[in-house]
């Protein structure tokens, strides 16, 4: 179906819970792809239900890369590591298959690889171990509010929940006297392969119905025991993320089951709402609603057969 001489990454982008998955397995099957999974919470093999981890089932359809390839106490996984294992993987991966198909949500994980991660202004050495030893001190809500005051614009796309994120921007912003945001925009680096960007986005109010859906299903299929499982960990990162800190809370008796869910929902609902102003920004993005499918294909089969 495709040209084996032209080497195409598929990016199938979007918000939560809105059937990326579903998609990814089905074009792969039509390329005889293999996915590369850009969801940065299901790298991690401890967390499965509250990242909305692929089923066995779908794992079986179609190989999937970059799914349970780490643990929650692998220290220091960015999104310029992840850069550089998958163009490492897509190289060999080249060789063989024409076509592979990207998945997932997390848009700096996504950009590192078709765009090169942000190159930053040389920081200053000598501010760098005081600046992260001041801010490891740090509670969630002052980085928060820090970020917000250096740097409105990047703060506006954060994943405000993420420590990490958070810091570097504030290590960034600290080491070299500018918005972390003012940056981010560097030369796109070239890629030995085409890239296709296929974005799924819905009516606000029907995907945050299915948000609400997928966190019932996920207390449903055992989340509340996945989070008690991991509470002695609960202050590692990777852990400070939607659907495990609620609960941690909950299990701390801060909060009523009934309002962990509640939060859980919101929050999910909120992070939705800046992975769509994350991906919205990027104009070769190509957008679809999840039920078309072969609108899809048609399209997919007519840019890589051109």
């Amino acid at each position: 179906m495709a040209n084996s001489s032209r080497k195409t990454l598929i990016v199938i982008c979007g918000p939560t819970a809105i059937g990326k998955t579903s998609l990814a397995i089905e074009v792969a099957k039509r390329y005889d792809a293999e996915i590369i999974s850009a969801d940065s919470r299901q790298f991690y093999r401890e967390m499965n239900i509250g990242t909305a981890k692929p089923t066995a089932e779908e794992l079986n359809a179609v190989a999937h890369h970059f799914v349970n390839n780490i643990s929650i106490h692998t220290k220091n996984y960015s999104a310029g590591k992840y850069e550089f294992e998958v163009l490492e993987f897509l190289e060999k991966y080249f060789q063989q298959k024409s076509i592979a198909v990207m998945v997932g949500g997390s848009g700096l994980f996504i950009n590192a690889v078709c765009s090169g991660f942000d190159k930053f202004e040389k920081e200053d050495e000598s501010q760098l171990y005081t600046t992260r030893k001041f801010l490891n001190t740090k509670e969630l809500d002052w980085l928060q509010q820090e970020v917000e005051r250096l740097d409105p614009e990047y703060y506006a796309i954060v994943d405000k929940k993420n420590p990490i994120r958070l810091k570097r921007a504030l290590e960034i912003i600290y080491t070299t006297g500018k918005k972390y945001s003012e940056q981010r925009i560097g030369k796109k680096a070239e890629r030995p392969f085409d890239i296709l960007k296929i974005g799924l986005s819905l009516p606000r109010e029907i995907l945050y119905e299915r948000i609400n859906k997928r966190v019932e299903a996920m207390m449903n299929k055992g989340l509340l025991d996945e989070v008690k499982n991991l509470y002695l960990h609960q202050k590692l990162y990777t852990l400070q993320t939607v659907g495990y800190t609620e609960l941690f809370d909950f299990i701390e008796d801060k909060i009523s089951l009934e309002d962990a869910i509640a939060l859980i929902k919101q929050n999910t609902r909120n992070y939705a709402k800046r992975q769509m102003t994350w991906f919205k920004k990027d104009d070769g993005i190509r957008w679809f609603q999840p039920e078309q499918m072969e609108e899809i294909i048609v399209y997919l089969h007519s840019k890589i057969s051109s």
